[in-house]
């Protein structure tokens, strides 16, 4: 089951970013629940101050019987600006912070959440969607690509030069032909 995420909801959320987003060594995990406070503290600013084209979704499973379900993944869709200059200019959607538990990746649930932020964004008027993704991400790369993601650009990244960090590639999506379907 996917839907909006509730306050109740941030301390999960906010441990399965942390565990998909920050992995580090072994000696490093003490680190965690630092950043598990941050992402918490970012997603309450962005929940309580959220404009109307935002969106934090939260998928559930609901397998176990009698209980409400336990939170499995989240993802992030709003609004960006293509010019900072002029943010109400040009704004197109954006998905974010895409994130599946360990233990229930490979089980449908990424594709789930694309498929509700697609609805959300057919349903504020938009036809196309965008995100971001790193080089060397090949398991999200895939699901972007079987989702019909393509890269439409290569962000410019000097650290890919000097200190071997993967580049960005932003990529595209367009739901106008999924919309007439």
């Amino acid at each position: 089951m996917v839907r909006a995420v509730q306050q109740q909801d941030l301390p999960e959320i906010s441990e399965i970013l942390a565990e998909s987003f920050h992995l580090q060594p072994d000696f490093m995990r003490w680190l965690i629940p630092v950043m598990r406070m941050g992402i918490y503290e970012d997603l309450r600013n962005r929940l309580k101050s959220a404009p109307p084209h935002y969106l934090c979704l939260v998928a559930l499973d609901t397998a176990r019987e009698g209980q409400e379900g336990y939170h499995v993944g989240t993802v992030e869709i709003g609004l960006r600006s293509a010019n900072p200059w002029q943010p109400r200019t040009s704004q197109y959607a954006y998905l974010s912070n895409l994130a599946v538990h360990p233990a229930s990746r490979r089980r449908g649930v990424a594709r789930q959440l694309l498929a509700a932020c697609d609805r959300a964004v057919l349903a504020w008027g938009f036809q196309d969607i965008y995100l971001h993704v790193l080089e060397n991400n090949h398991q999200a790369r895939q699901l972007y690509s079987r989702s019909d993601y393509r890269v439409e650009d290569t962000d410019p990244n000097w650290g890919f030069w000097w200190f071997v960090q993967p580049r960005r590639l932003f990529l595209h999506k367009n739901l106008r032909d999924r919309s007439l379907r």
